[in-house]
């Protein structure tokens, strides 16, 4: 494990966790009207479709490494033309040519994948109705940034060979993300418990989350404190805050053990175990009341607190990412 490696990780996951891949998740739903009756069917698509893409992805990895380890083109990659060029070269004529196919098929899913999720959030915020089931005619302020959107895509560069695939990976969460009441239509809701009885999440679901965002965090503040601090020593760096991480959720394991939480937690799964006998018809009828009927969320001062300094670290990390870039521009 070398801080190069540590680095490439990170690259990789910052590839395939994207924030976009909630709000296409989410309104892809409500968008193919999928009521919770279907919901482990949009559950074993996701699944299925993660795993087509870590082969497709392991795939290219494996290939370009058999086809460049011990030539003179070992870590030298320009770019994804350079990558088809070096295949023809080292493996045989026609690979280039798959490859760049390949990749192809990655920037049109790409392409259409991104733009959708932003036209849908732009949906959402302004009120314009937004939804690939209504015709151009009933939602042409939808129609129009979207293909404005995907001209303005095709103008960049084609994604690095890791994102072949990948926007078919939403991060395993289908049927447990949250899609708002959108266009009228209503959708499974999973983030309040008092509006989304019974489609909770259930507490090894909440812990597998917060490991999953612990790591995504403990990455993210790598990547800017090795930007800030360029001799510092990522392996270390990465070693500490896996620690950091092991130690807090056995704090918080701890905690849930103490007796008076153990007692709070029998009684919360007993309420739970009543709530899901009497529930088990409205799982597949429930549906999500319109947002403007929803109260906002009561937030505790440690909650409060804790995503005020989470926005804090956002700001900071905007910044830096700039400067990174800036440097990388200019070349210095």
């Amino acid at each position: 494990m070398t801080s190069t490696a540590v680095l490439l990780i990170i690259a990789i996951v910052g590839t395939t966790v994207a924030p976009w891949q909630l709000f296409f998740q989410q309104s892809n739903i409500v968008d193919k009207r999928i009521t919770p009756r279907w919901i482990n069917y949009e559950r074993a698509d996701t699944f299925l479709g993660s795993i087509v893409v870590v082969i497709a992805a392991s795939a290219l990895v494996v290939t370009a490494a058999f086809a460049f380890r011990g030539t003179g083109l070992a870590g030298h990659f320009t770019n994804a033309a350079g990558v088809a060029r070096g295949l023809e070269l080292t493996v045989g004529h026609g690979t280039g040519a798959l490859f760049a196919l390949v990749l192809l098929n990655a920037s049109i899913i790409g392409a259409a994948a991104v733009t959708l999720s932003t036209s849908y959030a732009f949906g959402d915020i302004f009120g314009m109705r937004h939804s690939l089931h209504r015709s151009f005619a009933d939602a042409k302020q939808f129609y129009i940034l979207f293909s404005a959107l995907v001209i303005c895509r095709c103008g960049h560069r084609p994604d690095p060979p890791r994102a072949v695939g990948a926007d078919h990976d939403r991060g395993s969460g289908a049927g447990r993300s949250s899609p708002a009441e959108r266009d009228g239509v209503p959708a499974l809701a999973l983030q309040r418990q008092g509006s989304s009885r019974p489609w909770v999440n259930r507490p090894w679901l909440n812990a597998l989350a917060g490991l999953v965002v612990s790591v995504l965090l403990a990455l993210s503040l790598i990547l800017m404190t090795t930007t800030v601090f360029r001799n510092l020593e990522v392996t270390s760096l990465a070693l500490v805050l896996g620690a950091i991480i092991v130690a807090g959720f056995l704090g918080v394991g701890s905690w849930a053990l103490l007796p008076g939480q153990r007692a709070k937690r029998r009684v919360a799964i007993q309420l739970a175990a009543a709530a899901q006998r009497e529930t088990k018809v409205r799982r597949e009828t429930w549906r999500m009341p319109q947002l403007a009927l929803l109260e906002r969320p009561v937030w505790s001062r440690g909650r409060t607190l804790s995503m005020r300094v989470l926005s804090l670290y956002l700001v900071v990390a905007v910044v830096l990412l700039v400067v990174k870039a800036v440097e990388l521009g200019t070349g210095h």
